[in-house]
């Protein structure tokens, strides 16, 4: 079994006297007995396993929260010299700045003040940032909105998009003569993804996923004399429909798939169910629930920059209970919530490639009978209700934009040449993944990017 496949068992818990340390961050003393566990027989094979994964989120939680108070506040004085400690104080007790305990001691979030740029546009203001892009710059970009209004008028929206990824390991993690297995994300084919080209790729004799493949990636395997980079330059069309989804009939029979939990991050929980069953009670339809729940994410919760996904233990639930998250936290809630209520829902993920602009980006599908597949991006929704913009927010509820990538079409899915080791992210792969036969590399050791070489409306 893939040392991946080990998040199945995260759900089960960790022992009482192992959580108490982890908790209170003695994280050393954690891996110690961890260790003594994993050292008897008599340790069940399910525990095993919970034990294992455990043991590799404690050791990468410090360098999600590397900051003490003073050191936070420092950070922030650095761009607002008058900001004070009631201030942040303030922020983290609105759960506005993330943290944990480091032996007893409240360390903050990596991403503390790029979140609070992001979201607080009082705070960015006096910080000075630039404020566009951000979810702090409310507006939308002019192109944004030709594209929905085209969309609405003529039923599709159809973009050439030409992109180059590359990835490459930090000098210092570099030596001649490793073998190495690297993976980058390439488009999948799918509905809206259409004649997909493999421009270019360095090297040249990378081997290309299966057009379906659920998280496809063009994947190398070489002993490395030199520390080059890796890279794939792809092109592909996307076609965005339009979908209705206000006075529909749906079929008294909804199928079955993609209605089952896929532990840890999508488990019909007693809260997962109580509070799917009390926002939809009453309500029989699968369309007016699925909007029930886009609602209930888009007109509740907050954007936060997020943890990295390995470190978290249950994704749903956590954003049902503490009204943040961010686009896959909230595509997760959407999904479970779902599945839970007997609604088909799926992943997709992959890259928003936007003119001058692309990043990361995750969204959900869902399905009702006798339509099809529709679209929810509750991010965007998110952005678009703090804006007071409700008809993007209602666009995005069975609707998608045509400036996406999809890679992923399926979460915690494994490549089709799988990793050895642990992935940087066992769920999602929108940036790559590179080990070698000695160990996998995590984001900080490695250097990226994925940029718009052309974009053209068709």
């Amino acid at each position: 079994m893939s040392i991946n496949n080990t998040f199945e068992y995260l759900s089960i818990g960790l022992p009482e006297d192992i959580q108490r340390r982890k908790i209170y961050g003695d994280f050393e003393g954690a891996l110690r007995l961890i260790d003594l566990r994993l050292a008897r027989e008599s340790t069940t094979y399910p525990l095993r396993q919970c034990l294992t994964v455990q043991r590799e989120i404690i050791k990468r939680l410090p360098d999600n929260y590397p900051y003490t108070k003073a050191e936070a506040l420092d950070i922030i004085k650095g761009r607002i010299p008058d900001f004070t400690m009631d201030e942040l104080d303030n922020f983290i007790d609105t759960n506005q700045v993330g943290w944990i305990y480091v032996n007893g001691e409240m360390h903050i979030f990596s991403g503390f003040f790029a979140t609070l740029c992001k979201t607080n546009h009082d705070f960015a203001k006096r910080a000075q940032m630039n404020l566009s892009g951000s979810e702090s710059d409310l507006s939308e970009p002019e192109y944004a909105v030709k594209m929905r209004k085209g969309l609405k008028e003529k039923g599709k929206f159809s973009n050439r998009i030409r992109m180059k990824a590359w990835i490459q390991l930090k000098d210092e993690n570099f030596t001649p003569g490793m073998q190495v297995k690297v993976h980058l994300p390439i488009p999948a084919d799918c509905h809206e993804q259409s004649d997909i080209v493999i421009e270019e790729m360095y090297p040249e004799n990378g081997s290309v996923a299966p057009s379906d493949a659920p998280q496809r990636t063009v994947c190398w395997q070489e002993t490395m004399e030199e520390n080059h980079i890796f890279s794939v330059e792809y092109s592909y069309t996307y076609t965005a429909s339009m979908h209705h989804t206000t006075g529909l009939a749906a079929d008294a029979v909804q199928p079955g798939f993609d209605t089952e939990e896929k532990a840890p991050h999508i488990a019909f929980t007693p809260y997962i169910k109580a509070l799917a069953d009390s926002l939809t009670e009453g309500v029989s339809d699968p369309m007016e629930k699925a909007r029930i729940f886009y609602d209930f994410i888009t007109l509740n919760m907050r954007y936060t920059f997020m943890p990295d996904y390995f470190v978290l233990d249950s994704i749903a639930e956590m954003c049902a209970r503490n009204y943040t998250g961010d686009c896959g936290v909230f595509a997760l809630l959407f999904i479970t919530l779902c599945r839970c209520s007997g609604i088909p829902a799926r992943w997709q993920s992959g890259l928003v490639a936007e003119p001058g602009f692309v990043g990361a980006h995750d969204w959900a599908r869902f399905y009702v009978e006798p339509y099809g597949w529709f679209f929810a991006d509750p991010s965007y929704g998110v952005s678009a209700a703090r804006s007071g913009d409700e008809e993007r927010r209602k666009f995005y509820f069975g609707n998608i934009d045509s400036f996406r990538m999809i890679a992923n079409s399926e979460f915690q899915a494994p490549f089709t040449i799988d990793k050895d080791f642990w992935r940087d992210d066992p769920y999602d792969n929108q940036y790559g993944e590179f080990e070698s036969s000695e160990r996998g590399f995590r984001g900080c050791d490695l250097n990226h990017d994925c940029e718009m070489i052309k974009y053209e409306v068709i």
